[in-house]
Parts: structure tokens; sequence; C-alpha cells
């Protein structure tokens, strides 16, 4: 199947989203995009891959630890730069990153604010991966065997879940896990990592058959 479709993937910490974006990716056979996105926006922006990382999906609001880092910022030397805290300028790098990655070709990109990127696009789908706590803890647990208890991993999902919310509020003009932000949310935990994947794969394939295009929506008196 040749497919035109970018696909991104917000995701609840623990519900697969990762997982199910990677084997969506390799049986469209496209290009999947999480933690590359990282070398790959410090290649183009000519920050240290070390600073990509640190700011990866977490903003601070720390004046001075911006002003700091931004001793190391390498990239976008225009005088428009100059006053931005480092954590904007990252952003930044990882926005443009997608762009370009999005207008190369069909791809699934897992996190960093993709959808509000590529908004301007009308060939991306934008889904949102959440499951209920209890199989987000067993999940964690099954990955992370150094914690001990269920109490521990819900203490993860919490702080990972508001890193992202955090990230995705500050940074996009939308609500990071509303279901108005995307064209669809899927509760991995009804079907399974398998079955939300086949799922999606079916939902590629009718949005590619109606087009692949999003239709947009004009209001009739």
């Amino acid at each position: 199947m040749s497919v035109n479709t970018v696909l991104t993937i917000g995701r609840q910490f623990g519900s697969g989203g990762r997982e199910i974006g990677q084997e969506v990716a390799s049986r469209l056979g496209i290009k999947y995009y999480d933690k590359a996105l990282l070398t790959r926006a410090a290649s183009e922006s000519g920050f240290c891959e070390e600073m990509i990382q640190t700011h990866d999906e977490k903003p601070t609001n720390s004046f001075l630890y911006n002003l700091v880092m931004d001793t190391y910022s390498f990239g976008y030397n225009s005088s428009s730069f100059v006053d931005m805290p480092i954590s904007h300028k990252v952003f930044l790098a990882q926005f443009e990153t997608i762009k370009k990655a999005a207008a190369e070709g069909p791809c699934v990109i897992v996190g960093r604010c993709a959808d509000y990127a590529l908004s301007g696009m009308d060939n991306v789908l934008n889904l949102f991966i959440h499951a209920d706590e209890d199989s987000r803890i067993d999940r964690i647990l099954s990955r992370f065997p150094d914690l001990t208890s269920r109490d521990k991993a819900r203490d993860m999902i919490l702080k990972k879940d508001r890193q992202r919310q955090s990230y995705y509020n500050y940074y996009s003009s939308k609500r990071w896990g509303h279901s108005d932000s995307y064209d669809l949310s899927i509760n991995s935990a009804i079907l399974g990592i398998d079955g939300t994947v086949d799922y999606i794969i079916k939902l590629v394939e009718e949005f590619e058959r109606s087009g692949g295009k999003k239709k947009k929506i004009t209001e009739t008196a």
C-alpha cells in the first residue's frame, strides 16, 4: 500500500503509544520519528544533542537557568533570537525539524507537539493514545523491573504526564489529552497494542481511500 499520510501520536505515559507508533510505521513501510528527532534537530540547529535531550518535552520557567544555558547556543544567531530563552530556541529547533521530516514524506511522529507543528498540512492525522490507570501501571511495572510497587509506578505516570501536559499546553494553542485537540483519541487498553495498531492501519486506509486530505467543514445557513 502506497501511503501519503503523516501520523502524529500524543500519548499518556504507559499507554503504549511509542510501541504502537513504531509498529504502525513498520507495517505501513514509512519512517518513524521519536528520539531520532533529537539527534536530527541537534545536527540541523547547531545545538548539542545533550541540550536538546535536557529540554525534550520538559518546559522550564527558570529565567536564570535559561540565561546561563544560552551560552551554549550555537545556532539561530539572528537578532530575533538574542533575548529568547534557550528552552524556546530548542523548541523551535525541534519544530523546524518536525516540519522538514513531514515534508520529506509519510511518517509517524511521536510527541513533541508534532500535531501543532504540522497544523497547516491537510494530509496529517493527529492521534492521542490513552488507557486506564491500572492498565498503564501494569505496563510500567513490566517495563521497569526496579519499580517495586504500584504506588511508585503511579507516581512515575503522574510525573511524566504532568511534564508532557505542561510542555504541550505551554508551546501549543491546544490542551494536552483533550479530545478536541486531536482527530481521534484511542483507548489502547480496549483493543490491546496489536488491536490498536490494526485499528490505526484501517483508519489510514480509509483516509487515503477518501482522498488522503482532511475535508474542510463549511457552515450553511
